[in-house]
């Protein structure tokens, strides 16, 4: 007989992870520390990432934390959730570092938006609704204007050819290493069993089959959480967006916020790594292509990243990575909750701005506490997830 979550507090469930990604790392990693019996199945071939397309999109991300350059394109309520991100991340870092040697990079400086003369008017419009909507959501931050040489005491590998760059400072949103949080997360909950190279078909509450093992009985949990990712379907309506990011080795240059560069065409963000380490991105490609990035993205992305940071000439390509994040009809994140299974899915580009959120408020849902429970913190939710109409 199926036990109910949550009716015996200090209980040792067993409980059974679909996916190594993102959200199932920080469900595995909660969910051990709370003393649970915590299986995980991927059909990854291990924990270290592949960088081919075919792992976890988690890996292949920025990692920014952005709640008000996200406002130019998503609901308000993601911004929400990303400033409780924000403080669960911190958290979580924290608590990494009194365990592991080496915890991953956390920062929060701010983001800084910037535009070139000629694509000023773009740029306002898109100051405009981001300023609209921290007023009347009464956001604890909003765009600051800066001048040039505010720009340079902040920033000063920032310049364009074109003449003075137009800038704003984003402040309160930070960044974190996707890579080495993700390895972090897996190598700080050793009580995990991590089922490597095993591909989930099919889960229902309390149960999950394995592909390969086809004629084998269902194994069976107290709770199944299913967070595949792409891999959900047919289960759930989820499509893939392609994602693409160029990983750059630049000693020497000096860039210690996370930009983005407001085009006509393009939303390129330059990102700074621990190491000399640049990452140059898109944001979303409405296409389900894993095939390696083409000469023409490419192009367009270095070029528009040195147009604004001319000192990346001299920068070496470590490598193109591309992969693809999943999404829901409504580009909004879902989470389904019944006796015995969860279902976790439609992060789309928002994955490490919205899974603490996410991840938070599915185990509160089914009575398994929360990042709370581990960290400490006393933050307000943000407002619940809708159920996703299918």
């Amino acid at each position: 007989m199926q036990r109910t979550l949550g009716s015996h507090p200090g209980q040792r469930l067993s409980i059974g992870i679909a996916g190594a990604g993102l959200l199932g790392r920080l469900l595995a990693w909660n969910l051990a520390h709370q003393g649970h019996q915590v299986s995980v199945f991927d059909p990854a071939s291990g924990p270290q990432p592949s960088f081919d397309g075919q792992g976890a999109a988690g890996f292949t991300a920025a990692g920014m934390l952005s709640p008000l350059a996200e406002l130019e394109t998503a609901e308000p309520d993601v911004a929400e959730r990303g400033w409780y991100a924000i403080t669960r991340w911190a958290e979580i870092r924290a608590d990494l570092a009194r365990r592991l040697p080496a915890p991953p990079h956390f920062a929060r400086e701010g983001s800084l938006m910037v535009a070139h003369r000629p694509d000023l008017g773009a740029a306002r419009r898109v100051l405009s609704r981001l300023d609209a909507l921290t007023q009347e959501r009464a956001a604890p931050y909003r765009p600051q204007a800066l001048d040039s040489h505010q720009l340079q005491a902040l920033e000063p590998g920032l310049h364009s050819t074109l003449g003075p760059l137009n800038a704003w400072m984003l402040p309160g949103e930070g960044q974190v290493d996707a890579v080495g949080m993700m390895q972090s997360l897996q190598a700080d909950a050793p009580s995990v069993v991590w089922h490597w190279g095993r591909a989930v078909s099919q889960m229902g509450p309390g149960y999950l089959s394995l592909a390969e093992d086809a004629s084998s009985p269902r194994l069976r949990f107290d709770c199944v959480f299913d967070v595949r990712g792409v891999g959900a379907r047919p289960d759930t309506p989820v499509r893939g967006v392609r994602g693409e990011v160029v990983w750059l080795h630049a000693p020497g240059l000096s860039l210690q916020r996370p930009v983005r560069l407001l085009h006509p065409r393009h939303r390129v963000y330059i990102v700074p790594r621990p190491g000399d380490v640049v990452l140059i991105g898109a944001s979303e490609i409405e296409s389900e292509d894993r095939s390696p990035m083409s000469l023409r993205t490419a192009v367009e992305l270095m070029a528009a990243a040195h147009s604004v940071m001319p000192g990346l000439a001299e920068a070496r390509i470590l490598r193109m990575d591309t992969n693809l994040r999943p999404a829901l009809p409504d580009n909004r994140p879902d989470i389904h909750t019944e006796p015995g299974l969860v279902r976790l899915n439609g992060l789309y580009r928002h994955g490490w701005l919205l899974a603490p959120s996410v991840v938070d408020e599915a185990l509160e849902r089914v009575g398994l506490g929360s990042l709370q429970g581990i960290t400490g913190a006393t933050v307000h939710h943000p407002h619940p997830v809708a159920p996703l109409a299918v």
